[in-house]
């Protein structure tokens, strides 16, 4: 591959991209993540931002021992660590490489990925044509086959979707790891939040984004070695806790606007959400629907929070009887296509008639 131009910054002034990269106990990562951006065909200005949170490996040798590499090619490197017993979590790793950076664009990468060569070329064009997007790219997993149905999902979904699908399991549309986006956008929204191992910044982060109006954008094409693994950041944060932001959110953004709904699934997950939701958006289910007759046969589903004030029944219809518009409760992709088949047949509109959560 031929040698990108070098990538030099004016003295003091901006970089055109900061790759903002926390890193903690990633030693056995960092020469393959940095020898891919060594190799990025960017030929703008570049930096790498990294900030140790609290590594108790070799971490910082291996990023030192790196930067004459780099800054050969033009890459000016800034790093910083957090010297402590206990780590602060990636969120403050975050913003800390972050407020030390001087890009005028932001690509977010997590120490244990690689980055293809093209990606920060294609998705700083992209960024320049939605500067006030989220910027995403599909993905590759390694090791291939792991979480076979969660990459699909990230490498399927149509732009449309990553708007409609932001209140699914699977968490943000535009996943953490493939983030790009101007710093005017960051600090619109931002910072991430400092909570800490258990907190899940990224969701919390992507929610706000939308609420400030911000874009979602994706470059279709794989930009990104997605790595997974154990002893991933992401395996900290509970589903209760992911479960929680979604209801939430989606009471603000969808719910809110409706005067009633019916919640597509009379099992286990759809009377949780009926018992997740508010007072008045309880009230505004009208029925929930399904397709297991023994489901449908029981006619009715009763909640009582207390026994002395006895709530309504809510009838329980096979989805061809019930009304849009719809929550949908069943995950996606685990059917072999029957329910995906079965909202087609009602020929509805998602993010107009019905919404997934699942």
């Amino acid at each position: 591959m031929t040698p990108p131009k070098k990538r030099l910054r004016p003295s003091g002034g901006e970089a055109d991209v900061s790759i903002i990269m926390p890193v903690h106990n990633a030693s056995c990562w960092l020469d393959e993540c940095l020898q891919a951006i060594l190799q990025q065909d960017f030929t703008g200005s570049m930096e790498l931002s990294v900030y140790d949170d609290a590594s108790t490996d070799d971490s910082r040798q291996v990023v030192q021992r790196w930067r004459e590499r780099l800054e050969a090619r033009g890459i000016s490197v800034v790093t910083s660590f957090h010297e402590s017993a206990q780590p602060r979590g990636v969120g403050y790793a975050k913003n800390k490489a972050i407020s030390q950076s001087c890009g005028k664009y932001l690509c977010f990468q997590d120490a244990d990925d690689i980055m293809l060569p093209e990606r920060v070329r294609l998705q700083y064009e992209a960024c320049l044509l939605h500067p006030n997007s989220l910027v995403g790219c599909r993905v590759q997993r390694l090791p291939e086959g792991s979480t076979e149905r969660y990459t699909r999902w990230i490498n399927a979904i149509t732009q449309d979707q990553l708007i409609t699908q932001v209140y699914t399991s699977h968490g943000p549309t535009i996943v953490m790891p493939t983030w790009f986006c101007s710093r005017n956008l960051f600090l619109k929204v931002g910072p991430f939040d400092e909570g800490g191992k258990g907190v899940p910044e990224d969701l919390i982060f992507f929610y706000q984004s939308l609420r400030q109006g911000g874009g979602l954008s994706r470059v279709d094409q794989c930009l990104l070695v997605y790595r997974y693994h154990e002893q991933a950041a992401t395996h900290s944060v509970t589903e209760e806790t992911i479960w929680k932001l979604r209801v939430d959110f989606l009471q603000e953004r969808v719910l809110s606007q409706w005067d009633g709904f019916t919640i597509w699934n009379a099992g286990k997950q759809g009377r949780k959400l009926y018992r997740c939701l508010s007072p008045t958006n309880q009230k505004k289910v009208k029925a929930f629907c399904d397709v297991d007759n023994n489901k449908i046969r029981k006619g009715f589903y009763t909640y009582e929070e207390s026994t002395e004030i006895p709530k309504p029944k809510i009838p329980i219809l096979h989805y061809k009887d019930a009304s849009a518009p719809f929550i949908i409760c069943v995950k996606l992709d685990m059917t072999e296509g029957v329910l995906e088949g079965n909202l087609n047949s009602l020929q509805l509109k998602e993010g107009k008639d019905y919404y997934h959560f699942n």
